[in-house]
């Protein structure tokens, strides 16, 4: 455009703006002239088609300059500038029509423009107009309208942060109400109405101020959220819960929630335990309260120490009942549906945070137990308790189980910590306890006088206090507070379940011991012997007599002292021997017995309470047994007054048994029967070596036995002056003897009627030693018969006198004798006087049939003894003596039957083989020493030489000499 232009101005021509109202619309365009053409090829069209131009002019100035060349340069140069010109005018008039045509368009153009110009013009003359007229005025209404709408936005804006400022009033109205979701809905609605107005100055004081409100909530509700810890309610601790969802804040409150607890339960049981220390130590200034509580528990005194328990376990359960009703709310929470909400993330969130509560909830069962176990074991350590009475350690046991019972229910735990900490407490206290009651019972059996206890016939021990344990165990509709850890919840419900709205397990009502009777004992005292026999009579009715206590001395006579012919027959008639035919079958037992028993039922309760301990007190429940037994044997089954008889040689016999009579008596231990089993006199050495202090008393006592050791044994006791074992007419205190004797066998049914029982609470590894226990010492009771009632036996027949009596018989008489010796009525004179005080002493105590024929029994065979030992003493005799030794025992066994019921007739078989073999030859002799190791070397020797002294020569007769020395050579 510009070449163009400058074009133009070199030919004369105009600019459109110049020469615009010069033109006119049909004026034709000018055609150049030569010379305006010459011209116009003279001008370069391009400076590049110039510069290729003259780049294609190859001649150039010679270095050295010569006017020839030079003019033909110059000629050149002209013809090629001349060439050049005309071929630029040819091109120029080649494009000259399109030159033209370009330019009248540019000349169109330039019209347009001018056209444009002028309407532009009367437009900005009409606008001006149309502004002075209109616009102005409108155009102002519209500003004002829109200041209005300004200004009305600006005071509803005003109002709003005036309410805001007002609202702190509002929330603290909600606080005070506890509304905690409402105040935080507020208070977030009004920050996102504060974000809204931010752009005002007054706004960011106003969110500063929301946001200290907002933390002041969350820590009222921190506050609100730690008092469901102990007090827990529905409706509060929804509203907790929900604040906490509104902040998002759910499982922070869980770990908050848990933290509480924690304090909860320290700050409880520091209170409690606080409260009863200050109260007991009175004005005393003691800064307990900066106490640690570990130490606190150590000034509980033993007063306050079962009601601080109990309040103590109180409290721990309100803390438990409260996270119980937490789990409860959040699972029935969890169980209804989610609120649908447009955001999935929210949601997501929502799973997560139930998910996070469940878990954590679980996982702080195990920790709230373990921190009560541990609060509690701090506790019960704090005090010793081994001088606690008895009814005060079993409510301790009682509350301790009671509360691992609601551990159990609470998180499953087996509350090791718990039994523990009361299994050292227990087996502290039982040592001592029970060191205690074997001292006890020693001093009641050294100032028992054996009489009998008066107990009606249908006694049982299950209606003594301390077995009621027993039937509340069997009977889930009684009172939980005395059955231990094997109480039948009632309806089958948990405690939790049990005690959810109202109540406290721990709010025991103990029975009253003071209100409660034991209507176990007999009427006694008796004006007449009518009453007697009356009340006799009555008790004998079948009324109020259960069935299996009327076969009660039935089985015992089977049972316990084996009796070789006694007939159902025989037993169902009346017998001579039979002493309690006019006596009730109550049974027989000392006020000493009664309390063995009652201990061991006090033991049973610990051992239900406290299983882990129950080894040990089954262990001292046998020492119980062991020691009663161990008493009656030492006190009546060994007897080391003499017996007065002549000077009379013992012969080869063995002793077999404790008790040392001396005399005839022994006879009966030459016979190599033995009064004593093998089992029980284990029984016997065993609980001499493991529980009597064999030592005590002594002036060097003790020296070598370990302290502990010694603190286990308990010295044997001593017969109480007060009973006399020396008078015949009494029978040697025969009725001492049988209350002793059958007291012992009575405890030791009742030790069998409780095997089962015992059994259920031994663990399993120790069963061996109760099964032991009984096979080999309860069951060994009724074998001390023998040995207690054989010292009566060998002093109420006076057999030495008897055995003078037949010393002075002459047994080589030449004639058959149709008349038996005296000695032979002196003897049964003997066994009616027997008869007779048997009956005498039966009037005072029943004698029970096993009794009576142990009795029996022990005379005869003694008897019986005497009568070989008689014949043995003889030194000559002949065929018609032995004659009359058959008589004379012939008429005695036919006077005895008449007296007694025993059949058959003890050791009837050993007089009449001694008599028989006087008649045996040389060949038959030796065989029956071989046979009857039962008779001594004495009687054996005499056999020998007065039998067949006369018929055998020297060397035959020392032969069987020889085999008799054979036969004894191992008893020696």
């Amino acid at each position: 455009m510009q070449k163009i232009k400058s074009l133009m101005a070199r030919q004369g021509l105009k600019s459109p703006q110049e020469s615009i109202t010069d033109l006119s619309p049909v004026e034709n365009l000018r055609i150049p002239s030569k010379e305006e053409l010459r011209e116009l090829r003279e001008q370069p069209i391009d400076p590049l088609a110039e510069q290729e131009m003259i780049e294609s002019i190859e001649e150039k100035l010679p270095a050295e300059l010569n006017l020839l060349e030079l003019e033909e340069y110059k000629d050149r140069l002209k013809k090629q500038q001349a060439a050049v010109s005309k071929k630029v005018a040819d091109l120029i008039l080649e494009k000259q029509p399109s030159y033209v045509k370009e330019l009248e368009r540019v000349t169109a153009l330039q019209t347009n423009l001018q056209l444009a110009a002028v309407i532009c013009t009367n437009a900005r003359r009409q606008l001006s107009v149309s502004k002075e007229g209109f616009t102005e005025a409108s155009l102002g209404l519209l500003a004002n309208q829109r200041r209005r709408q300004l200004l009305t936005g600006l005071l509803k804006s005003l109002r709003t942060i005036k309410t805001l400022q007002r609202t702190d009033v509002r929330l603290s109205e909600m606080l005070e109400e506890e509304d905690y979701p409402g105040a935080i809905q507020l208070c977030l609605e009004c920050q996102k109405a504060a974000s809204t107005f931010k752009h005002y100055s007054c706004i960011s004081e106003l969110n500063s101020k929301l946001q200290d409100t907002l933390e002041q909530i969350e820590e009222q509700l921190d506050v609100a959220l730690s008092k469901t810890c102990k007090h827990f309610d529905v409706a509060h601790y929804t509203k907790v819960q929900l604040a906490y969802t509104l902040l998002g804040k759910t499982q922070t409150a869980m770990d908050q929630l848990h933290m509480h607890f924690t304090q909860a339960i320290h700050n409880t049981v520091f209170q409690v335990v606080l409260g009863y220390v200050e109260l007991c130590a009175g004005n005393a200034d003691t800064k307990f309260q900066k106490m640690q509580y570990k130490d606190l528990c150590t000034h509980i005194t033993l007063d306050s120490y079962i009601p601080c328990l109990t309040d103590l376990c109180k409290a721990l359960w309100e803390v438990m009942l409260s996270y119980h009703r937490t789990i409860q709310w959040h699972e029935e929470h969890d169980q209804q549906p989610a609120t649908p909400t447009p955001d999935a993330s929210q949601s997501d969130d929502l799973v997560v945070d139930r998910s996070y509560v469940k878990k954590k909830l679980e996982h702080g069962l195990t920790r709230i137990w373990q921190d009560v176990q541990l609060k509690v074991k701090a506790y019960i350590l704090g005090t010793d308790m081994s001088n606690f009475k008895y009814d005060d350690f079993i409510v301790v046991l009682d509350v301790i189980s009671r509360l691992m019972q609601v551990g159990e229910e609470f998180c499953g735990s087996k509350s090791e910590v718990l039994q523990e900490s009361i299994k050292r407490q227990s087996v502290n206290y039982f040592k001592n306890y029970h060191r205690a009651r074997l001292e006890e019972l020693r001093m009641f059996l050294e100032n028992e006088t054996w009489e009998l206890c008066p107990v009606k016939s249908n006694f049982n021990i299950s209606q003594l206090h301390e077995f009621k344990f027993m039937d509340q165990c069997r009977s889930p509709t009684l009172s939980p507070s005395r059955q231990g850890t094997s109480i039948q919840i009632q309806g089958e419900l948990s405690l939790f379940q049990q005690y959810l709205q109202d109540g406290n397990p721990f709010e025991m009502h103990f029975e009253n011991k003071e209100e409660e009777t034991e209507d176990v004992l007999a009427s006694n005292g008796y004006e007449s012997d009518e009453l007697e026999k009356s009340a006799y009579q009555d008790y004998d009715s079948d009324s109020d007599v259960p069935e299996e206590l009327k076969q009660d001395y039935v089985d015992e006579q089977t049972g316990d002292v084996p009796l070789k012919s006694v007939s159902r027959e025989t037993i169902r008639s009346k017998k001579r021997s039979d002493y309690n035919l006019n006596k009730t079958n109550a049974p027989i037992l000392t006020n000493t017995t009664l309390n063995v028993i009652r201990l061991v039922g006090k033991y049973m309760q610990m051992m239900n309470i406290l299983k882990p301990i129950a080894f040990d007190v089954i262990h001292c429940v046998s020492q119980l047994f062991d020691y009663y037994l161990f008493a009656v044997y030492t006190l009546f089954g060994r007897n080391d007054m003499p017996v007065p008889s002549p000077s009379m040689p013992t012969h080869g016999g063995r002793e077999s048994g404790p008790a040392r009579v001396v005399g005839p008596a022994c006879l009966y231990e030459s016979s190599g029967l033995g009064l004593i089993s093998s089992r029980l006199r284990t029984t016997l050495n065993r609980i001499q070596e493991s529980l009597i202090d064999m030592e005590s008393g002594g002036e060097n006592a003790s020296l070598h036995i370990p302290t502990e050791e010694k603190k286990e044994k308990v010295p044997s006791p001593h017969l109480s002056q007060m009973v006399v074992l020396t008078n015949g007419g009494t029978l040697y205190g025969l009725a001492q003897r049988v209350v002793a004797t059958e007291s012992l066998v009575f405890l030791a049914e009742q030790f069998e009627s409780l095997q089962s029982q015992l059994d259920t609470m031994m663990p399993a590894a120790k069963k061996p030693f109760l099964q032991q226990f009984y096979s080999q010492t309860v069951s060994t009771a009724s074998e001390l018969r023998k040995p207690i009632y054989w010292i009566v036996a060998a002093k109420a027949i006076d057999y030495e006198q008897m055995l003078l009596l037949m010393s002075g018989v002459k047994w080589d008489i030449r004639e058959i004798m149709s008349q038996h010796n005296i000695y032979v009525d002196v003897l049964l004179q003997e066994f009616e006087m027997f008869n007779k005080r048997l009956g005498e002493v039966s009037r005072h105590v029943r004698i029970p049939l096993p009794v009576s024929n142990v009795l029996w029994e022990h005379c005869i065979r003694l008897a019986n003894r005497t009568l070989v030992e008689g014949y043995a003493n003889v030194k000559k005799c002949s065929n018609e003596g032995r004659a009359l030794m058959q008589l004379d025992f012939q008429q005695f066994l036919m006077k005895l039957e008449k007296l007694t019921d025993l059949r058959p007739i003890p050791d009837k078989e050993f007089v009449e083989t001694y008599i028989k073999a006087y008649y045996l030859t040389e060949n038959d002799m030796e065989q029956f020493i071989k046979n009857h190791r039962e008779y001594s070397m004495k009687q054996l020797a005499n056999l020998v030489n007065v039998c067949l002294g006369s018929h055998i020569n020297k060397k035959a007769r020392q032969k069987l000499l020889a085999a008799i020395d054979d036969i004894d050579r191992p008893k020696r």
